[in-house]
């Protein structure tokens, strides 16, 4: 087996941490391979998740480095944790014997550069997507800012140094792996694919009774009658709130509903906002969840909805609350033009695919409604396990890691 150092700027206290990096590395410890684990953690989440993540981790078999992210000032802290992790990497790498550094995004793939050259290590670019587009399509490095263009341009470059400098990248979609191969760095690139995927045993519908899904709709108000329509994660930058918003509005016309929206945004705000739309808020509903907790909320749904703006990045984009949704037995409402995800939905039959957002494609999702119930929660999960399901991310990991001894 190998020794792996896995390098992460996403915390192991945010809640992408514990859903999309700590099980894989669980799962790969228990196929023997010997992890050292560095990652950036924001002090507050930290804070929240105290000793019991650090016991979580190293009872794992992983050894934890975390080191303090930085967000301010813009562009300078990136800058200064950069310097950290190449320094905090290198060190770790010596000192372990380092066969293999896995990279999980661009920084890390920088210091992950550093250690190939220094050490000789094998690396794994892990991309997560296409990173400086995604600044750029969300809006965040203002093309029409001088400096934003210069760093736009500087990460495109490494881009393409880190896309053929890695022993193997992992992209997150067909998608994005064909972009890579035609548009970026040419065919020769070794690339994998694998999705964000899914604790099935975390997410389960049949861990849930009945009893406790009536106790917890009565806790949260929402009606036992109501159509509950779900969604999962941040509403901003990449998600088109009004879109989803203007969807469950045309649900109401047809039956009553709620819009149960389990996220850690600003209640008030995203009342007001349908408010705006001519939205009772009264049937938002909105609860902020720890990841142990996920489930739980999302078994109140009778569907899961998500429309996230088609960009060139997010082509290369799996989203996480997909794979969760369908292993909790629900079906999906999204739009086109998002990774690999209207091919999935509709090879799957596990829900459906929006072409274009309006009250019409609205009204034939709500109108097949009943068709999707029809297929029963057993449907949904099935289509979770046979793509998004963890074992398969593991076995995928542990066949990169083999390779590459």
């Amino acid at each position: 087996m190998s020794r792996i150092l896995y390098i992460s700027y996403d915390g192991m206290s945010d809640p992408l941490g514990q859903s999309q990096v700590l099980p894989y590395l669980r799962g790969l410890c228990k196929q023997g391979h010997e992890i050292v684990l560095l990652s950036f953690e924001k002090p507050a989440a930290r804070a929240r998740a105290g000793g019991a993540l650090r016991r979580s981790i190293e009872g794992a078999g992983i050894e934890w480095h975390p080191l303090k992210y930085h967000a301010r000032p813009p562009v300078l802290s990136a800058v200064y944790d950069l310097e950290r992790m190449k320094r905090k990497a290198l060190k770790l790498a010596k000192g372990h014997a380092t066969e293999i550094v896995h990279c999980r995004g661009y920084l890390p793939a920088m210091a992950g550069a550093l250690l190939k050259d220094k050490t000789g290590a094998r690396m794994i670019f892990d991309m997560r997507g296409f990173w400086p587009d995604e600044r750029v399509d969300g809006g965040l490095w203002p093309q029409k800012h001088f400096l934003y263009r210069q760093i736009y341009r500087f990460f495109k470059k490494e881009e393409q140094r880190l896309l053929r400098q890695a022993d193997r990248v992992v992209s997150l979609t067909e998608a994005g792996k064909k972009i890579i191969h035609e548009k970026l760095a040419g065919p020769g690139v070794p690339v994998a694919v694998i999705p964000t995927c899914t604790d099935m045993q975390h997410f389960d519908y049949r861990a849930i009774s009945a009893d406790e899904i009536r106790s917890m709709k009565a806790k949260a108000g929402i009606p036992r009658e109501s159509f509950v329509l779900g969604y999962v994660g941040s509403t901003g930058t990449w998600y088109l709130l009004r879109e989803m918003f203007l969807f469950f509005k045309r649900l109401q016309a047809q039956c009553p509903a709620v819009f149960l929206i389990v996220s850690r945004d600003d209640e008030e705000k995203l009342k007001a906002e349908a408010a705006l739309l001519g939205i009772d808020p009264a049937q938002i509903v909105v609860r902020a969840a720890a990841y142990a907790e996920m489930p739980r909320w999302i078994s109140l749904f009778d569907a899961g909805l998500f429309f996230i703006k088609p960009a060139f990045s997010k082509q290369a984009s799996s989203p996480t609350k997909m794979g969760e949704i369908l292993a909790m037995g629900k079906p999906l409402i999204c739009n086109a033009g998002v990774g690999d995800v209207a091919g999935l939905v509709r090879r799957f039959d596990c829900g459906r695919v929006l072409e274009t957002l309006d009250e019409e494609s609205y009204d034939r999702a709500i109108g097949d409604m009943d068709v999707l119930a029809e297929a029963g929660a057993a449907h949904f999960r099935e289509a979770a396990a046979q793509y998004f399901s963890l074992e398969h991310g593991v076995e995928e990991y542990h066949r990169i890691y083999e390779s590459l001894k």
